[in-house]
């Protein structure tokens, strides 16, 4: 289950305006009920303003009164809440290393050359660059041309082979075609 925004604030307000358990509202708001208690303790989060969760539209008052009579029962985001959390949480964009970062357009020329008919938004989302780079690399403008040379993204770390194999599906390449070929013409 998906916390809701700003859990602390919304575990403050709750505290101060229902009669929920620690319990309940530790499981909701993904916080330890020890937390909880400290909160309600003024022990943590003094300074912290308390967020309504019925006002941001992630609880309704009807779930918070049939939780207050069963103690037992368990808050639940609203559906909107939980599909807009299901959406922020996809949204993450992957940490390549400094290190890493150099080898991009090693990755970008390797794929132009094996996947012929891939669309730069496509590069873009797999190796985690810009569309500026991919066009330039594509037209052979980059600033850096004479020193890229193609490398496997997934040998390089930017990618899984699950996600390149994902697009290679995708773009029409199936396992017997050039990339397996070219893996084992480089001995990898």
């Amino acid at each position: 289950m998906s916390n809701p925004l700003l859990p602390k604030g919304t575990a403050v307000w709750l505290i101060d305006n229902t009669g929920l358990t620690f319990d309940q509202i530790a499981d909701f708001c993904g916080l330890h009920t020890l937390e909880v208690k400290a909160i309600a303790d003024g022990e943590v989060a003094s300074g912290i303003i308390g967020v309504s969760p019925i006002d941001n539209g992630q609880l309704t008052k009807e779930m918070i009164h049939k939780c207050e009579q069963d103690s037992s029962s368990k808050l639940k985001l609203t559906e909107s809440a939980q599909k807009y959390a299901n959406y922020e949480s996809k949204r993450k964009a992957k940490y390549v290393p400094v290190a890493r970062r150099g080898d991009k357009p090693d990755a970008i020329l390797w794929l132009l050359k094996n996947c012929h008919d891939i669309k730069t938004l496509q590069i873009t989302k797999l190796i985690g660059t810009t569309r500026t780079t991919v066009e330039a690399i594509r037209e052979r403008t980059h600033r850096d041309m004479v020193n890229i040379r193609p490398r496997d993204p997934v040998f390089l770390g930017l990618c899984t082979q699950t996600e390149l194999d994902k697009l290679m599906k995708s773009t029409g390449i199936t396992s017997d075609s050039p990339r397996t070929e070219m893996l084992e013409e480089d001995g990898q």
